[in-house]
């Protein structure tokens, strides 16, 4: 992935879109430190469809969580409980 100044993503924007159409994803810098990433389009709708909602939006969301995908429970074995006395 190729790195960008964001000034010289700005004075050269045509050039830098053109980079990210042709090699892929590129990575913009402000005073050195990573700011953004542009990439294609194509990428940017994969990553969208394969998003899943974060804990708080299904928490908020007025949709039924009865559907919810909910991975296999783990076979984990278990101590057996403690004797009191």
């Amino acid at each position: 992935m190729h790195t960008w100044p964001v000034q010289t993503a700005k004075a050269r924007f045509s050039e830098f879109l053109d980079a990210c159409i042709a090699e892929g994803p590129q990575l913009v810098t402000r005073r050195g430190t990573e700011a953004a990433v542009l990439v294609p389009i194509g990428v940017w709708r994969r990553l969208q469809a394969n998003a899943q909602p974060t804990l708080k939006q299904l928490l908020l969301s007025d949709e039924a969580r009865g559907e919810l995908i909910l991975p296999p429970r783990g076979k984990a074995l278990r101590r057996p409980p403690e004797e009191i006395g």
